[in-house]
């Protein structure tokens, strides 16, 4: 028999997790409504995550557990990001100073491949002579955005560590701590056997010429046929970029497409817009969407059109007489064009209600302060 812990999004934005030992007639009671507490009042509810069990007592160890992480935390677990979950599991104070790769045990995560293919289907970013802290922090820091923590060194001009790096990372110090320092780039992509040079200048050499989308695909095609092989997207120095020397390694050249009459690319926004392609095929976790409500059935349209037109007829809106039909039917468009939901129906109709309440309203329109309840007007039944 199996048990379950799982995480589900609630309707205000905050996570709920739990235990099970049915998780599909669980989830199902929550989104219901059929469970009272936390999640009743906050639906609809998202069932975001899952994790299985052998025992009902693990799985309950694991749900408290989860419950105590920060947001930050809960996210990476749902993104399956084992660096994310690492780097929030450090307390904040502690982030700028180390980083430690797991401070407390992660839950099992289910996504069918293993550690080792993880780590070889991320590609490694390798940084040739880069001249300025800064920039190096900056490109930890869009690594870190989407998904990538393997940073290599070749012979930065400043030395290693640089101090001016760790401000501009704006807390990824986990990329920064874990960068690696060689003397050449041979040295640094030894281990790869797929590397990709960016570079916007012409070499004067024979090899495949692609752009961050396409070199992002084949990354992620070369990971899912060889095991075994590695990947690494090579950036030249701030002044100059590649050498000839340099792009002679690579097996394909990334060039970005871009103003020829402005080319001047930062490093980091080429870094950015490489892993960005690269972290587009990883399902990332999109920003919170909020749910868009259907629109309100037709009799609750009906009763608001009503109620407009209650209050326009007494104050000769659709006068002259020869003009009342197509005037109300310029009306009747221009209010059913939006789609209201119900709740945008009934905040509508209390605005008019206020309306018929206001100072010069028609004598007899508002008796004893309740506002006039018109046919279709079901939010007053």
């Amino acid at each position: 028999m199996a048990f379950w812990t799982y995480i589900l999004r609630c309707a205000d934005n905050s996570y709920y997790t739990g235990h099970t030992d049915d998780l599909e007639r669980r989830i199902a009671q929550h989104q219901s409504g059929a469970l009272r507490g936390y999640t009743h009042e906050r639906r609809p509810v998202e069932f975001v995550w899952a994790d299985e069990f052998q025992t009902r007592e693990e799985a309950l160890t694991n749900a408290l557990k989860i419950k105590k992480w920060s947001r930050a935390k809960k996210e990476g677990l749902i993104a399956r990001d084992c660096g994310r979950i690492s780097y929030f599991a450090i307390p904040p104070k502690e982030r700028a100073e180390r980083v430690s790769a797991s401070l407390d045990p992660i839950p099992r995560l289910r996504s069918g491949r293993t550690e080792l293919q993880s780590k070889i289907n991320r590609p490694v970013i390798v940084l040739v002579r880069p001249q300025l802290g800064e920039n190096i922090g900056k490109a930890a820091r869009a690594m870190l955005n989407f998904g990538l923590t393997e940073l290599r060194l070749v012979s930065p001009r400043d030395g290693w560590p640089n101090p001016n790096a760790g401000p501009a990372a704006a807390g990824a110090d986990e990329v920064l701590a874990k960068a690696q320092l060689f003397e050449t780039l041979a040295e640094a992509v030894a281990d790869c056997a797929h590397v990709y040079a960016t570079t916007v200048r012409k070499r004067g050499v024979t090899k495949p010429v692609l752009t961050p989308e396409q070199a992002a695909q084949a990354i992620h095609r070369d990971s899912g046929h060889h095991d075994t092989q590695r990947s690494a997207i090579v950036f030249g120095p701030e002044r100059s970029g590649l050498e000839t020397e340099d792009v002679a390694l690579a097996r394909a050249i990334i060039t970005v497409p871009i103003n020829p009459e402005f080319a001047s690319l930062n490093l980091a926004q080429a870094v950015m817009l490489c892993v960005y392609e690269w972290s587009k095929q990883v399902g990332l976790v999109q920003p919170t969407v909020e749910e868009i409500l259907p629109p309100a059935p037709q009799e609750d349209l009906e009763g608001m059109i009503a109620h407009f037109e209650s209050l326009l007829t007494p104050r000769g809106y659709f006068n002259p007489p020869s003009r009342a039909v197509p005037t109300r039917l310029t009306l009747r468009s221009i209010l059913t064009k939006p789609g209201w939901s119900h709740l945008e129906v009934r905040t509508l109709r209390g605005v008019l209600s206020v309306m018929e309440r206001l100072p010069g309203s028609k004598p007899g329109d508002n008796k004893r302060g309740k506002p006039r309840k018109h046919q279709g007007d079901a939010d007053r039944s």
